[in-house]
């Protein structure tokens, strides 16, 4: 087996590293990486469903999404992720054996872990890892989260999202109470050095087990985020399909948005309600964001050659494609 410590904290290099290792590579493969400040998607989830948008961006956490399916997880430099390729078939849902090393290694260290359900790591009935699969071919990835002193605050107003916003079709998100690793310790560790040890235990408990270089495919996995894992297409454009409901109110009245958004997240159709003035009809404006797609930029760039007072009398463009999202 070939051990990774990925250095690098960009999650769409270090989910591109995860499937060009899993599609490119025949070896099997331990790897332990860290994501500063990021929402990971499950596969098949919408994404506006599932974070805070506002947050998300005035705090400026990236949002990716994986190959695995499972839910919405938070991640910063408190959190430490380790995945496992291997060329099992057979071991497709047996979160059992790959959990296991992760329990007998924070036992060693005074902290006592069970795997509880079918893939959370729980202390003291408090989740500390989720874990999914990927499967390709006959290769399967399996990783998961360590909560070792996550900024909990962030993690909760990020993933923070109302369910009366968004009325999602894909795959919801199940909350879980949560806990750090940290505490129960028998003696505090800083994260690197957890790394660290966690690292030398891996390879000490794998037979054949050795250190490789994932620098020497860093032009490739490069490529690969940057033409996938980096693009809103792959992040946002790929949700299911969703209905948006928001309304909010202004100093000139309140403004209710409906708008039903189809697959790639194309708008199909949009209406504003309100007790709101107009001078143009709200519908040439409505008429103007459908089919297109449910992102900043996309929207920005149609409605900029309108005044949008003239459609709701005192809002401006950035109060509308605020109220959008």
């Amino acid at each position: 087996m070939l051990f990774i410590y990925n250095e690098s904290t960009d999650p769409y290099f270090n989910l591109a590293a995860e499937e060009f290792l899993i599609k490119e590579l025949q070896e099997e493969i331990c790897m332990l990486w860290r994501n500063d400040n990021t929402i990971v998607i499950g596969r098949n989830q919408n994404t506006l469903s599932e974070i805070n948008y506002d947050y998300v961006r005035d705090h400026n956490i990236r949002v990716v999404r994986r190959m695995s399916g499972g839910g919405a997880v938070f991640h910063d430099m408190g959190n430490i992720n380790f995945s496992f390729i291997v060329n099992s078939g057979d071991d497709f849902s047996n979160y059992q054996k790959f959990t296991e090393p992760v329990i007998q290694f924070l036992g060693l260290l005074g902290a006592k872990a069970e795997l509880r359900g079918r893939n959370d790591l729980v202390i003291a009935d408090k989740k500390i890892s989720g874990n999914a699969q990927y499967m390709y071919r006959d290769r399967i990835l399996h990783h998961g989260t360590l909560l070792y002193n996550v900024e909990k605050n962030h993690l909760a107003d990020a993933l923070r999202v109302s369910n009366e916003k968004i009325q999602s079709k894909g795959i919801q998100s199940v909350r879980s109470r949560v806990t750090n690793i940290e505490p129960y310790l028998r003696e505090p560790l800083s994260p690197e050095e957890f790394i660290r040890q966690f690292a030398d235990f891996l390879i000490k408990n794998t037979p054949n087990c050795q250190y490789y270089d994932i620098g020497v495919h860093r032009a490739a996995i490069q490529k690969l985020r940057d033409e996938k894992y980096a693009t809103w297409d792959w992040n946002f454009g790929y949700s299911p399909a969703y209905t948006f409901v928001r309304r909010e109110k202004f100093c000139f009245g309140s403004v209710e948005v409906h708008m039903d958004i189809g697959p790639q997240s194309v708008i199909h159709d949009l209406r504003l309600y309100g007790d709101f003035f107009s001078k143009k009809p709200v519908s040439q404006l409505t008429e103007k964001l459908c089919g297109i797609c449910h992102e900043e930029k996309a929207i920005e760039n149609a409605l900029s050659s309108l005044l949008i007072s003239d459609y709701i009398q005192g809002m401006t463009r950035e109060e509308l494609i605020r109220l959008l999202f």
